[in-house]
């Protein structure tokens, strides 16, 4: 029941990090690097006090996974970020919740995993959604089609960090965790650096205030909630209560932010998450 709590509360959490977001003027990979930074700062202070922290003869054989995966997750925050600069909050997110289905097509490439007909349809039906939300049809101006763009390129770096945890199996959620936080500042902070630079000075209070929250709240505490949940939830129930995020980040959209989505785009949003549940659920009979 505690688990169930932890990753329902830091699903609703996720949902609701645009509101804090949209009042942080910074480039979309000078957020990200200061995301990371104040993250692992906050997993730092965790291992300290609850003594896990990670050795480098636990880590040394999956390390280039680790920093791949690390690596991908800042380009993923970037790309991520971006997409809120262009779209509605709803249409980057449902777009970014593609990468389930990139996930299921890749896998059987990389691990040998088989593909049923089931996944297939789930795949075509969701690639339909997609199609939809990005607005081939019409429903969309320029300006969402790029960020569903940037949503959709998100997810493809989303889905890459997925594929690498596959095959890293002897660090724990949290050390895990850290250890890409890291590895997405030895990215994002050369990035950064080549350009533009920094502008953390010219940052207003209330965007000061909302990076940290974004930063300790969003990404420390709630990513911490989230993979300690995990060690105590089977698979599809975890993959499942984890669309509670696209779902709050859709209502915080439209009632919060005020932001409007057509119906063609929310047919498609909710193909999306209806086929990629779906392709989540276990056929009766399964193992």
């Amino acid at each position: 029941m505690i688990a169930k709590a932890e990753i329902v509360f830091s699903m609703a959490v996720f949902g609701t990090i645009s509101i804090f977001v949209r009042n942080i003027p910074l480039p979309s990979a000078e957020l990200a690097l200061y995301r990371a930074v104040i993250a692992a700062a906050t997993l730092l202070v965790w291992q300290l006090l609850t003594r896990t922290m990670v050795r480098f003869q636990d880590i040394k054989k999956e390390l280039p996974l680790l920093l791949l995966s690390g690596a991908a997750m800042g380009v993923n925050w970037i790309l991520f970020f971006q997409a809120y600069k262009y779209t509605s909050v709803a249409l980057a997110t449902l777009s970014y919740y593609f990468a389930p289905v990139l996930v299921t097509v890749a896998s059987p490439l990389l691990f040998q995993e088989r593909l049923t007909g089931r996944q297939m349809f789930c795949f075509v039906m969701s690639t339909l959604g997609l199609v939809l939300v990005i607005g081939v049809s019409g429903g969309a101006g320029a300006g969402d089609t790029a960020g569903v763009l940037f949503g959709l390129g998100a997810a493809v770096f989303y889905a890459t960090v997925v594929l690498c945890n596959k095959g890293i199996r002897n660090v724990t959620g949290i050390n895990r965790t850290y250890l890409q936080f890291l590895a997405s500042i030895a990215v994002l902070l050369p990035y950064v650096l080549l350009t533009g630079g920094f502008h953390l000075a010219q940052l207003p209070a209330k965007g000061l205030i909302s990076l940290l929250v974004v930063g300790v709240g969003y990404t420390g505490i709630a990513y911490t909630l989230y993979f300690s949940s995990l060690r105590y939830l089977k698979g599809q129930e975890a993959a499942i209560l984890s669309y509670i995020d696209p779902l709050v980040a859709v209502l915080v959209s439209v009632t919060v932010l005020a932001e409007s989505v057509t119906w063609l785009q929310a047919a498609g949003g909710a193909m999306i998450l209806g086929f990629t549940i779906l392709n989540e659920l276990k056929p009766k009979g399964a193992a």
